[in-house]
């Protein structure tokens, strides 16, 4: 398997590397298959509560591969068959990215632009440096939007704001990103890796079980009336209420502790 993306597995925390500083961890062909090798294996482990995705050099993803996209229009390759398996590819594996059960974390340090944002925003929590920056600069290559752009965008930043970044290809900073609410937290750049610890750790630390059902009910919940949203909250409560994570958490509570969640 290439070295084009890492994968450790500690202590319950999973972290992908993307791992091409040469080209600013651009979404190439061997980078989406590390990708979806290290997503199988994330998906069976079971002692995963909790996954990272990271880039490493001065960028988080700059994106779709340019280079290929040039390659792709030189060749005699019809032009709709090469559009259709970079998607395909580009979809399929932000489709795995949103569908991990568990919760997932962006750790973006440096630029996260193209199917690269769309990368950061499909995981669940998005934890940014002092120069970190965030676009969906899909106009600048001639290209609309993709990656779940028009479905995970208008969620998080309102339709309107969503229609001013992608028609722009607007470049935000880290401090603006966080105010439209593209990132969770930005820490300065001195205390940015152990305050990203932290927060992971917290996370992962946590009860497992009730965690997968909010993940899960929060991300169904848009689509959802809020008869039907409180039914599915009151069924995962009757499975979570059963959950040694639970009971531990009320003993704490009692006796004034700190809860030591086990995920089961």
């Amino acid at each position: 398997m290439s070295e084009s993306v890492l994968l450790s597995i500690d202590d319950g925390i999973a972290t992908l590397t993307l791992n091409e500083p040469e080209t600013r961890n651009a979404l190439t062909q061997p980078v989406y298959d590390a990708l979806e090798h290290h997503l199988d294996t994330i998906e069976t482990a079971s002692d995963v509560r909790c996954v990272v995705i990271e880039g490493t050099g001065e960028s988080f993803s700059a994106g779709g591969d340019i280079k290929g996209m040039s390659e792709r229009l030189s060749n005699d390759d019809p032009a709709d068959d090469a559009v259709s398996e970079l998607a395909r590819r580009t979809r399929d594996t932000i489709a795995r990215v949103v569908a991990l059960p568990v919760p997932t974390v962006a750790k973006v340090d440096g630029s996260a632009v193209g199917a690269g944002a769309n990368l950061a925003i499909a995981c669940d929590i998005q934890l940014a440096s002092e120069s970190a920056s965030i676009g969906f600069v899909f106009r600048q290559v001639g290209l609309s939007v993709d990656a779940g752009t028009s479905y995970l965008l208008p969620r998080i930043v309102g339709t309107n704001v969503a229609k001013g970044l992608v028609f722009t290809g607007e470049i935000l900073d880290a401090e603006r990103a966080t105010e439209l609410g593209l990132f969770n937290r930005v820490y300065d750049d001195e205390a940015f890796e152990s305050e990203v610890e932290a927060t992971v750790s917290r996370i992962a630390n946590g009860p497992t079980i009730a965690l997968r059902h909010s993940k899960r009910l929060l991300q169904d919940g848009l689509e959802k009336s809020f008869d039907r949203a409180q039914r599915d909250e009151a069924t995962a409560q009757g499975i979570v209420f059963e959950t040694a994570d639970h009971e531990e958490g009320v003993e704490a509570f009692l006796t004034d502790r700190r809860p030591e969640f086990v995920g089961r």
